[in-house]
């Protein structure tokens, strides 16, 4: 850490007369305050991690992961302050903060407003568990760290007219590529071998760049019941544990989007990284939680989303698929560039999910006219659209960090230069540092 200055020279002055005299230590005023700052922030960050580890007592689900010291967690259990309490101490935290001065270290300083948009978002998770509801804008902006800026659905009109050319033939248009996509369902008897497959070249694609912890793994379940497709829950150690729900058939694009999104580059890749850099690497202890919603969500499904396409970028993951997971699901190869074509034109009404959402939390629309929204503007089943509806209504705003996120990080990366080596190292720098997402604003 850098010293912030000594006090004036005026208070080392010795007279001539003096001169044999033993040497005056020079005063540590300074470092005395530097240090007294980075003990309080340490306090500060440990105080956040024993508070958060409370607030997931009181909202199951709440903590997404927590690999921190095991004592903190049985206090939690044993002796939980109850709502209103926390209320205090989120309020308490946020002040002691704001009262800590700038450090001139970059790093420390990214720390400390890291841990302010983290006691935001608590504060706002706060008020929901108690009952108070926001606008949909207001409670992404609370939760996690950026206001959506919505379209109307009728700007994606013209991408349905454009599809529409793509899966010709009578009847609504999400009929007709839910029928077409029937025919890319990988198998119940082959989704391991093709999940195994892509995603150890996930892998083997993140490790070309990365140099990943020794001795880190994950297990690979398949699960029922779920309201997402895919799911990391992270152990601590470089272990995780990823599940996929197999409630709906599980087309043959999903094993490199889950590969790469769960696993590599994306939620483990990103978790270990903190742990081995900011947890054990400083004794940041903040980083040994993963609050659901915080902003530290919004980088994490974005990067996650964008590290499908820094890992199989586009005609590279149509010869991938085709040349190697077809022929292990039994699909034919020789359909795969029609599948690919369609993917990518749906890719532009990502967008229409988080209006949809907004329309139906918002009270503007109800439950069924959100399905029948989502079936027409992102063209998915029935049931699809009725899983993705329920994830809306457990999850509310967290909608926005797939597709804006995706967006805002895609946009950061390919600004830092046009070659992959450029791109992995600007990934590396947002999975190991603590990001927030107004760091990934461009203009």
């Amino acid at each position: 850490m850098k010293r912030l200055g000594l006090v004036a020279a005026a208070g080392l002055a010795i007279s001539a007369c003096a001169s044999v005299a033993e040497p005056t230590a020079p005063p540590v005023i300074a470092d005395t305050a530097v240090s007294q700052a980075a003990n309080e922030l340490t306090a500060i960050a440990t105080d956040y991690v024993k508070l958060t580890l409370e607030l997931g007592e009181q909202e199951a689900g709440y903590v997404d992961a927590y690999y921190g010291p095991a004592e903190w967690a049985e206090m939690a259990k044993a002796k939980p302050r109850d709502i209103g309490q926390l209320g205090d101490a989120i309020a308490d935290l946020r002040q002691r903060l704001g009262a800590l001065p700038e450090n001139d270290d970059p790093l420390v300083n990214a720390r400390q407003k890291f841990l302010s948009a983290q006691l935001q978002a608590a504060a706002t998770r706060h008020a929901m568990v108690q009952g108070e509801t926001f606008l949909f804008t207001r409670e992404a902006q609370g939760l996690f760290g950026v206001t959506p800026e919505l379209r109307p659905l009728e700007d994606f009109d013209p991408v349905l007219e454009e599809i529409d050319n793509i899966a010709p033939g009578d009847g609504p248009l999400s009929e007709r590529v839910a029928a077409f996509e029937m025919g890319y369902i990988i198998p119940e008897d082959r989704l391991q071998a093709v999940f195994d497959t892509a995603i150890a070249e996930c892998k083997a694609r993140t490790a070309k760049y990365f140099d990943l912890p020794e001795g880190e793994n994950f297990k690979l379940e398949f699960v029922t019941g779920k309201s997402w497709s895919g799911y990391n829950y992270y152990q601590g150690g470089y272990q995780s544990l990823i599940q996929v729900n197999t409630d709906l058939p599980i087309f043959i694009g999903r094993a490199v989007d889950l590969g790469c999104h769960e696993g590599y580059p994306g939620h483990h890749v990103y978790n270990m990284l903190l742990e081995r850099n900011l947890t054990k690497g400083r004794g940041w202890q903040e980083f040994s939680i993963y609050p659901l919603y915080s902003p530290q969500r919004l980088i994490a499904e974005g990067s996650a989303n964008y590290g499908i396409e820094l890992a199989f970028s586009g005609q590279d993951r149509l010869d991938y698929e085709r040349d190697v997971l077809y022929p292990l699901a039994g699909l034919d190869p020789d359909t795969a560039a029609a599948y690919w074509a369609l993917q990518i034109a749906k890719q532009a009404l990502s967008g229409a999910r988080m209006t949809i959402a907004q329309r139906y939390l918002d009270g503007e629309i109800t439950r069924e006219e959100a399905v029948v929204l989502t079936e027409k503007y992102q063209l998915v089943s029935r049931e699809r659209a009725e899983q993705m509806t329920d994830f809306t209504e457990q999850y509310r705003s967290y909608v926005i960090n797939y597709g804006l996120g995706m967006e805002m990080v895609c946009d950061w990366i390919e600004a830092q230069g046009d070659a992959p080596v450029w791109r992995w190292k600007a990934m590396e720098r947002l999975l190991s540092e603590p990001m927030l997402p107004d760091d990934l604003k461009t203009d």
